[in-house]
């Protein structure tokens, strides 16, 4: 919100002068140099960010593979179809792809907000990184010793979760304080 006023205080002169509010008023240093947030750290939200695009693009191949209804082909392992047809693939009817992709879709967004600085959102990734996680060891520990089966697309998901783990870890621990 600008409030205008005169310099003079006379409104011929026409030399109007803008009162705005400081940029520091919203969180955001005036120096930008001031503030600002370490490009190391930058960096690893960013690569945090790309790496759950990954996540995301598998889970997304594995929810219209099953909307579809169509079987997923296992090229690199045998057990895609034990796992993903075992009960274990969804929750309440909903399948565990839908779920990834939120959770991917959470990570990059709260990853490119923290990139941004953000505070709020790196500690919303750190929590949903962690959840992620744990349940990736879940799902890693059902497919081992209860289904004894493994799908190459929850490997990659695994696989993808970890080094999510990972950056936020390093980011969190040399950016904390």
């Amino acid at each position: 919100m600008c409030e205008w006023t005169t310099r003079s205080g006379d409104v011929s002169a026409m030399s109007l002068q803008a009162r705005t509010h400081s940029s520091s008023d919203y969180g955001v240093p005036d120096n930008p140099e001031a503030g600002a947030q370490p490009r190391k750290e930058v960096r690893l939200y960013g690569a945090a960010a790309l790496v759950s695009l990954a996540g995301l693009a598998d889970s997304i191949y594995l929810t219209a593979e099953h909307i579809s209804g169509r079987s997923v082909k296992c090229t690199i392992v045998s057990g895609c179809s034990e796992v993903l047809s075992s009960h274990y693939a969804t929750v309440r009817g909903i399948p565990l792809a839908v779920i990834g992709v939120a959770a991917y879709f959470s990570a990059f967004s709260l990853a490119t907000l923290a990139a941004f600085d953000y505070k709020l959102a790196g500690t919303l990734l750190t929590i949903v990184v962690g959840v992620m996680f744990l349940t990736t060891l879940w799902l890693l520990y059902l497919q081992a010793f209860v289904i004894g089966h493994f799908c190459q697309f929850c490997l990659l998901s695994a696989i993808v979760t970890t080094i999510l783990t990972v950056l936020v870890a390093i980011v969190r621990k040399a950016f904390s304080g």
